[in-house]
Formats: C-alpha cells, structure tokens, sequence
C-alpha cells in the first residue's frame, strides 16, 4: 500500500492531478507563512481557498465512509487490515491541512481585529464618488446634533472590490467596528462633543485612523530572475535594489509591499 496512492484517491477530483494538488498545498502554505510575516492583510487567494476547501471536505466525507464501514460487524470489515491504516493516514493529513487554514484565518482575524476601521476606510476610498461621500459625512457632522460614533463607519456595501479582504471579513469587519463604535459611543464618546465623535477623525492633520506597521522589516526570498526592492529615500527620491533568485533579505516591509508575492516574492518571519 502506498502513502501517495491513499492520498490520491480523495486528493483527485474533476481535472485534478497530483501535481496540481502538491502545487496548491505548496501555494497555501507559503501564503499561510507570508500572512504570519507581514503586518498587512494579503490579498485573499479566492480561486485556491475554493480548491483546497473542497478537498477538506471531500477528504470528510470520505474520512466519515470509512470510519462508518470499520465500525460494522461484517465479514468484509473484519477482513480488510488495511482500513484502519487507511483511515489513519487520511485523518492525519487532513488535520495538518486543517491546521493550516485555522492558523491562517486567525492571524488574518488578529489583524483584521486591531485594524478594522483602516480597512474599512481603506474600502470606501474605493466609492465611485469619494468626494460626495466626505461631503455627505461634514455636512452630517455639522447638521446632526445626535451624532454617534456608529455615523462615521463607512458603508461598504455597495462596493465591488473588496481586495485584500473576503466577502465574509469585509462583513465580519464592518460587524465588528459598527459593535466597536457602540460600545464607545455608550461608554465614553456620547458624552464627547459633537464635532469629536466621528472614529475618522483627522483634525488638524493627525488620523484617529492607526493602520498596520508598515516600517517593519522582514526576510524575503526572491522566487523571480530580477525583483526591485525600495531600500530607503535620498534627496526625496526613492532608492532601490534588485534582488535576484534566490536571494534571502530582510527589508523593510513599506520596500515591497506593492510587489504581491507568490510569483516574485516570499516571506518569512523573524
């Protein structure tokens, strides 16, 4: 009996091969290892999740047929040694991969958690009028004299790009900051004057907004022939470097941020 084979029989779907499942267990890995390095949120791999959500839950069902079939007192049952191997290898590899996507999901919730009126504003900015929409929230700012804190959440419903979030932490986030600014509002702000409780507030050029630490530094390895890196600034321009496959480094976050990873980049962290 072969370990590959065993793994195979749940691991093949429809137009699936063993190398496209290794390819997609290496891809969700190296961006579970990126989620833990980096301070930002990355963009949400939609089309592999999908992939390797339905392998865990066609590695269940099959995990739940074996288990029912061990547990009868037939004949075949009783003569089959290799059952409860089987069973064994199939549970133990699903539970790495559910490890995987629990400690991916919770690093991102973490993040999401700390950070999620910046994403949010991050996401209104994208508005088809963000200028309408700032002017809508002063003049509700000035007309309003019942204003809450719950009156400065952006509304995030009508907009179509949502990158780097999913459609389920786009809504777990707006849930969370409308739960967040009630909380404040009931606690402390409602008795703040009017003009001071709005969560986005940037009077006198200081955001009340606090985003992820962009300054921190982290080891990339350079996956492409040739990836440009921001290293610093000097005489108000920006200074760069090239890195070359296989080269390990650590830079700072902010000098690569704007170059993905996956193709060109991965991350480790300290």
């Amino acid at each position: 009996m072969d370990i590959d084979d065993i793994l195979a029989s749940v691991d093949r779907g429809a137009g699936a091969s063993a190398e496209s499942t290794a390819l997609d267990h290496q891809q969700l890995t190296r961006f579970w290892v990126a989620e833990r390095a980096v301070s930002e949120v990355l963009p949400w791999p939609a089309p592999l999740m999908e992939r390797v959500m339905d392998r865990v839950r066609l590695q269940i069902e099959t995990i739940e047929d074996l288990a029912a079939s061990s547990g009868e007192a037939t004949p075949t049952a009783t003569h089959n040694p290799n059952l409860n191997l089987r069973l064994s290898i199939l549970q133990t590899d699903l539970a790495r991969t559910q490890y995987i996507i629990r400690s991916l999901l919770r690093q991102r919730l973490s993040k999401l958690t700390k950070h999620s009126m910046h994403y949010l504003v991050q996401l209104a900015s994208r508005s088809k009028n963000p200028l309408s929409q700032s002017q809508s929230q002063s003049q509700s700012q000035s007309q309003n004299p019942n204003m809450t804190p719950e009156d400065s959440i952006p509304d995030i419903s009508t907009i179509d790009n949502i990158s780097p979030l999913s459609e389920p932490e786009a809504t777990f986030v707006h849930a969370h900051q409308t739960l967040l600014a009630g909380h404040y509002g009931g606690s402390f702000m409602g008795a703040f004057p009017r003009a001071l409780r709005r969560l986005d507030d940037n009077a006198g050029g200081t955001s009340m907004v606090q985003g992820p630490e962009i300054k921190e530094v982290v080891f990339a390895r350079c996956l492409g022939v040739e990836v440009p890196v921001i290293v610093g600034a000097e005489d108000g321009e920006e200074v760069g470097v090239t890195m070359r496959m296989g080269d390990v480094w650590v830079v700072r976050w902010e000098g690569i941020r704007g170059l993905g990873r996956g193709e060109r980049l991965s991350y480790y962290d300290l």
